[in-house]
């Protein structure tokens, strides 16, 4: 289904995520004051919704790229 490069980026984004869960310990005055103030949920669905598309975009272009390498060895 994933050719292999795709399996990269999916790895490498899971580091970032797990590597931000260990850092998220320490207290964040300017996230204090967000979360108080009920924004800190539209900051997390923003960056949500930029990595999402930051992804997909990446997908389709590892797509496009397998289909003309494929299309090239034919000729």
């Amino acid at each position: 289904m994933f050719n292999l490069s795709v399996k990269k980026i999916l790895f490498a984004v899971l580091l970032f995520v797990a590597a931000q869960c260990v850092y998220a310990q320490e207290k964040v005055e300017m996230a204090d004051g967000l979360r108080s103030n009920g924004k800190i949920y539209v900051v997390v669905a923003v960056l949500a919704v930029i990595f999402i598309g930051l992804l997909l975009f990446l997908i389709s272009i590892d797509r496009k790229v397998s289909r003309l390498e494929k299309e090239n060895q034919k000729q």
